[in-house]
């Protein structure tokens, strides 16, 4: 009598190991497959490739992507608050086709957001930073002021955040695809709840739940070189910027009840910077659920917002 070798998964679910390695391959397969519809350019730096996507026309916004996310999931990030932009989203060190250069740093990586934009005939530019993304698009605040035109940042790792820690080296030793799939495949209400860092109370209506499903096909396939970086490097430099040196338009958005990077660490930094705004929204976790209309609002304000006229107000 013929025995399937079988795989468990914990909670009394058990299932045939060949089953599971197609499921698991046909899936990545999927989410290669997402990249790919989304069409992608590299141009060449003194920092290795970097690739970027666009969408739209307008005025033209830096999308600057969080952890484990590339260009393709900057600008599903920002597809229900800018409409009326050109969005143009990099891929960071290690993610997708962006190199990792030797000894990276958030400094060298908005020394090549810099030299994007210089390829692409763009003197001046918004900015929108989520999360971990925070760390080098502030970079590219204090080495490129005359770059940016407004900076926002989004639930952002920020100095003293829990997220802006240095990762054991053990994170580098693991790959984070399989566990990470095999949650969001046999646990996706446990999935949506860490990846969304809400509070246990907090209920997600079908709209959020629907959102939170996206966003977390939007992290496949995982970037290992990406995450590594972030992980061990990038988020924990965040914490010896001078701040106040900041002297570009900011807003900075975040959630009270965000289990992840940290309100109040947000707050801190929003004082730190010149004249910078703080926008403290009740709830909503990591992926600032249900709060899109009132964050697109303030985001439009915001890059509307004449620069010249905010730097006569801040030196009277």
């Amino acid at each position: 009598m013929k025995r399937s070798l079988v795989v468990a998964l914990g909670a009394g679910v058990a299932v045939p190991a060949l089953g599971l390695f197609l499921r698991y391959r046909r899936d990545l397969n999927g989410a290669r497959a997402r990249l790919d519809a989304v069409e992608r350019h590299v141009i060449s730096t003194a920092w290795g490739a970097v690739e970027y996507a666009e969408r739209g026309e307008g005025e033209p916004v830096l999308v600057v992507h969080g952890i484990f996310h590339t260009c393709v999931g900057g600008l599903f990030s920002v597809r229900d608050l800018l409409t009326n932009h050109r969005l143009i989203a990099p891929s960071r060190f290690g993610y997708l086709g962006s190199t990792l250069p030797p000894n990276a740093t958030p400094a060298a990586q908005a020394d090549a957001f810099a030299g994007l934009l210089e390829a692409l005939g763009l003197a001046q530019v918004d900015v929108i930073a989520f999360s971990a993304g925070a760390t080098s698009a502030l970079q590219l605040a204090l080495r490129h002021p005359d770059k940016v035109k407004h900076l926002a940042v989004l639930v952002g790792n920020l100095p003293g955040s829990p997220t802006a820690v240095v990762q054991p080296f053990s994170v580098k030793l693991s790959n984070r695809q399989l566990p990470m799939w095999a949650l969001k495949t046999f646990a996706p209400a446990t999935m949506a709840r860490l990846v969304s860092a809400v509070p246990k109370e907090f209920v997600m209506t079908t709209d959020d739940a629907r959102f939170a499903a996206e966003f977390i096909d939007s992290l496949f396939p995982v970037m290992r070189d990406g995450y590594d970086f972030d992980a061990c490097v990038s988020n924990a430099d965040v914490n010896g910027y001078n701040l106040e040196a900041i002297h570009v338009p900011t807003l900075i958005v975040h959630t009270k009840d965000d289990r992840l990077a940290s309100h109040e660490a947000s707050k801190r930094a929003a004082a730190r910077i010149t004249a910078a705004r703080f926008v403290s929204l009740e709830s909503g976790g990591h992926l600032m659920l249900g709060q899109t209309k009132i964050i697109r609002d303030e985001l439009v304000d915001f890059f509307a917002e004449d620069v010249n006229r905010r730097a006569e107000h801040i030196a009277s």
